[in-house]
């Protein structure tokens, strides 16, 4: 890139922090090292026209686990563990809703729903089990019980008639979300080169030297947030998973209203705008959606439409208005990662399919990092 003197002195000369990935963590990563260093210069380098990978791509669940997620993180988790999990993301959410408010990001609390396929007796047997159990572990936290069983008097078809409700579960609007985010950092003065990849870093004493598709600088402290992407800064233990969408048309009197989990969570649904949002079915090819490809495959596609037509709406004629795809960054632990790697390099990745959650907490922590 031919770059004149002004670009080189006003964008990226004397940079104190400089963090890869304007998502959800890259922002409050900056957000808040802006307010412990006022006078520092940061600069934020995005690989996408807009924040790319899963922040400006999900549903915007503003949740903190279905009753079977948590059934199923303690088979690989203590109860201490998944009982901190939880903490967090119910902290993340309260963070985020505080760093924004309720009215500019569009959170509603209308609760949360599993359902459970009439195929999936055993799964909805267990539920049922374990329900006081995972109520007692989660009382601590919430001083009442969350989970509750109620008929399903939604319509759905191809389910068991009752459901697992959650009182504490809400929606936001992600696009007004990652909006007032960005307005927020750049009128902070924190500057965001978008279009500019990060190809490969090398470290000094005092600083580390970055090397972009564009240009290369030097920065004195680097922050890595680019969840799925992670990888391909060499940084392990986190794989990308992508999930694919789809939003229907407008729909006349749509009479559902809330975040809904279906199959273990592996698909989800909500309302928004009069339309059914739908996505998940990673679970059908693991291997092939391992990947940090934005696309979309004829197998989940058609399955997320199964879904819509014979279980969600099965009395409505309804149209499919556009699809596409996020990428996640998930690992066999379900904890964030956030350490130092060197001197003056950080990361804060692996979110689990939880960013809405911790994404605020994530970035905080990740800028509390640095002494």
């Amino acid at each position: 890139m031919n770059l004149s003197y002004w670009e080189i002195k006003n964008w990226l000369t004397n940079i104190d922090f400089t963090i890869v990935g304007s998502g959800i963590v890259g922002l409050n990563c900056a957000l808040q090292l802006k307010q412990r260093y006022p006078t520092s210069k940061i600069l934020i380098l995005e690989k996408g026209i807009l924040p790319q990978g899963a922040s400006t791509k999900n549903a915007g669940f503003a949740c903190f686990g279905s009753l079977s997620e948590i059934i199923d993180d303690l088979k690989h988790h203590s109860k201490e563990e998944v009982l901190e999990l939880v903490k967090k993301r119910i902290n993340g959410l309260r963070m985020l809703r505080e760093t924004l408010s309720d009215k500019t990001i569009g959170y509603q609390n209308l609760g949360g729903y599993e359902l459970f396929l009439e195929s999936n007796e055993a799964l909805y047997n267990l539920c049922l089990t374990k329900q006081d159990e995972i109520n007692q572990l989660l009382y601590p936290i919430f001083n009442t019980e969350v989970f509750a069983f109620k008929a399903n008097n939604l319509g759905f078809k191809n389910v068991i008639s009752n459901y697992s409700f959650n009182q504490f579960e809400g929606q936001i609007d992600t696009g007004k979300m990652m909006d007032a985010l960005l307005k927020k950092v750049q009128s902070l003065g924190i500057k965001i080169l978008n279009n500019t990849t990060v190809e490969a870093f090398s470290e000094d004493l005092n600083t580390v030297k970055i090397k972009t598709n564009h240009f290369n600088l030097t920065t004195k402290k680097l922050f890595i947030a680019t969840n799925g992407f992670a990888k391909q800064l060499n940084i392990p233990k986190v794989k990308p998973a992508r999930a694919q969408v789809l939003i229907t048309k407008p729909i006349k009197n749509l009479h559902i209203k809330g975040t809904f989990h279906l199959d273990e969570g592996y698909y989800y649904f909500r309302n928004i705008d009069n339309r059914i949002l739908l996505g998940g079915g990673r679970n059908l090819d693991f291997k092939a959606e391992e990947t940090t490809e934005f696309a979309e495959t004829q197998t989940i596609q058609n399955k997320l439409e199964e879904l819509l037509k014979t279980t969600i709406l099965p009395n409505l004629e309804v149209e499919v208005e556009h699809r596409w795809s996020g990428i996640m960054g998930v690992g066999k632990q379900k904890k964030a990662i956030v350490k130092q790697l060197s001197d003056n390099v950080y990361c804060g990745v692996r979110l689990g399919g939880m960013g809405i959650a911790i994404g605020s907490l994530v970035g905080k922590e990740l800028a509390d990092l640095v002494e």
